[in-house]
């Protein structure tokens, strides 16, 4: 009897044992190695599974240079990143070889009136086509000789002026790409931006190459004046840090595609207080045509010789508004003079300063809906409009206010903005 309790006792402890060890196993409490799925592995190109970390139930990294803007690798939550810093990490893989610093070369005097050239400003540009197509700023290349490009490799570049746009300080240069394979950046679309939305920046603040600022879109559509007095409409308002040197730079969305060139910041100090601005891509989709071919932007203008109001005008001509557009002169035979606007007269002359201003003539106060109280506001109503348009002019005749279509003609070179 003792040898069968005994086998019984036996049997009752392994049984036990083997349901203790079953349930560690179903709870967790115990981590057998031979049967943990978890091991440090990373997911291939293909699929198959290689020694790394651990990716469990990750699908394939994609490929980062990807020509699809909007496809993006899986978060995989690996390394303590969170999804926001993983997607800024993505992006600038993705993006930060096609954005290339921009430097020129202007000419000085010396003290005995000798030409010397000498380095000028710097900024950013982004390549947007394989042939080695750059989108910057203006003003980044302003007075310039000579342009230069550094690649991400290092190689310093010259490159050609291929087009500017004064009024939306937009410029397209090109350089030689050689046999190299580009990256660039697509554009995207500035219709459907919100503010909140998340916007990267990248470029080179003080001369520190490629460098990614973050934030929001803190607000849209603000008009800008530039700094050749122009208005820029429709500017993209951003806390991302936007420095000197950043200029002409790409602002990215979250999916890596252009949906903004870096263009100026409000600053007291001349550093970034978070406030910057830049130019909607969905304008670089309208004028880059345009500048690609004609190396300017083709717009309408009415055949008038435009004067701005001032005080001492409007009260020495008795104008029944303070703000406006005088008609100075005007084509007799053009577009303006057949849909009825009137010049002044060459009888009713004065001088202010080196300007003859004939007086008499209608005022203009509007154009589509746009008040015209300044140059920059003419040029502003027009910005978006190509010679053949026909626009709605509100204008006063003494002290009756007129309205009237005008269809406009080729901007004349005198009114075209350096």
């Amino acid at each position: 009897m003792r040898k069968k309790d005994l086998r019984q006792n036996i049997m009752l402890v392994l049984l036990g044992g083997m349901l203790t060890l079953i349930l560690a196993l179903g709870f967790g409490l115990i981590n057998l190695p031979w049967l943990n799925r978890d091991e440090p592995v990373t997911i291939a190109r293909d699929g198959t599974e290689t020694e790394g970390k651990s990716v469990q139930g990750i699908q394939p990294v994609l490929d980062l240079q990807s020509d699809d803007p909007y496809i993006r690798p899986a978060f995989d939550g690996s390394e303590s990143l969170t999804e926001d810093e993983y997607n800024n990490i993505q992006v600038y893989q993705m993006r930060n070889e096609a954005v290339v610093n921009v430097s020129t070369e202007v000419i000085s005097y010396s003290f005995f009136f000798e030409p010397v050239p000498q380095e000028g400003s710097t900024g950013s540009g982004s390549i947007i086509d394989k042939r080695g197509y750059v989108l910057t700023n203006v003003h980044v290349i302003e007075d310039a000789v000579a342009v230069y490009v550094t690649l991400s490799d290092g190689e310093r570049v010259e490159a050609e002026i291929v087009g500017s746009d004064p009024e939306n300080d937009l410029a397209v240069l090109k350089f030689d790409p050689g046999d190299r394979d580009l990256q660039t950046i697509p554009l995207g679309d500035s219709s459907e931006l919100r503010v909140g939305q998340k916007v990267l920046a990248i470029g080179n603040p003080f001369s520190f190459d490629r460098t990614l600022t973050t934030g929001v879109i803190s607000g849209l559509g603000r008009p800008i004046q530039n700094s050749n007095g122009t208005i820029i409409q429709g500017m993209i308002q951003t806390d991302a840090s936007i420095n000197p040197g950043n200029s002409g730079g790409p602002l990215l969305n979250s999916s890596g595609s252009l949906i903004g060139v870096n263009t100026m910041i409000y600053s007291p100090s001349g550093g970034s207080v978070g406030v910057g601005f830049a130019v909607p891509i969905n304008t670089v989709r309208r004028v880059l045509p345009d500048l690609l071919e004609y190396g300017q932007v083709n717009r309408g203008w009415l055949d008038i010789n435009p004067i701005q109001l001032f005080p001492e005008l409007v009260s020495y001509a008795d104008l029944p508004v303070d703000r406006g557009i005088l008609i100075s002169r005007i084509d007799s035979g053009g577009e303006a003079a057949e849909a009825g606007l009137r010049g002044g007269s060459r009888n009713n002359a004065v001088r202010y300063g080196n300007t003859i201003i004939y007086l008499g003539g209608d005022v203009i106060v509007e154009i589509d809906g746009t008040p015209t109280y300044t140059i920059a506001h003419l040029y502003e109503a027009l910005e978006d409009n190509r010679p053949g348009d026909v626009v709605d002019v509100v204008y006063y005749r003494g002290g009756r206010r007129r309205e009237t279509q005008v269809e406009l003609i080729k901007r004349p070179e005198q009114f075209l903005l350096n």
